[in-house]
């Protein structure tokens, strides 16, 4: 999509809860951090097609991609790319040095998606989706059992 503008999103965090939902399966774990940090959007015309949080992960020099999602209907149109590079200006913009991000092992599109973005793999957290931390017990993505977190990093 070439019609697409990438910029701050200063409205209210609620309005764009369907986008965030798409990133996340836990309504407890959205909810702690929907509206920390900052909100970039894509939008086509009127519409928000796609969102990204930076959060700051209170070590100096480092921010988190926290939550990302672009709309079904436009997904593979570059418009994910578009969100991480507006979000890597604007941390270095403002003096930060590395990026984290973290998607779930199971999810073979976005460890492909963020390795494509320069992200390299730093760590795996085990059991990071269960029940204990609001997500369902047979949470699955693309066949494999939702259960381990795979933490990225990337120069910003």
């Amino acid at each position: 999509m070439t019609d697409v503008l990438i910029e701050p999103y200063p409205g209210p965090r609620e309005d764009l809860r369907a986008l965030f939902e798409l990133a996340d399966d836990s309504p407890s774990e959205l909810a702690s951090y929907l509206h920390a940090g900052q909100v970039l959007v894509a939008r086509s015309g009127d519409e928000v097609v796609g969102h990204l949080l930076l959060v700051d992960t209170g070590t100096a020099g480092e921010v988190e991609l926290k939550s990302m999602a672009v709309r079904e209907d436009v997904q593979g149109t570059g418009i994910g790319a578009r969100l991480v590079s507006a979000a890597l200006a604007l941390a270095r913009q403002q003096g930060a040095t590395l990026m984290l991000v973290a998607t779930g092992a199971a999810d073979v599109g976005n460890l492909r998606f963020y390795q494509r973005q320069g992200f390299r793999m730093r760590a795996v957290e085990r059991d990071a989706f269960t029940p204990a931390t609001g997500y369902p017990d047979d949470l699955m993505v693309d066949g494999i059992p939702l259960r381990d977190r795979v933490w990225f990093d990337r120069p910003v």
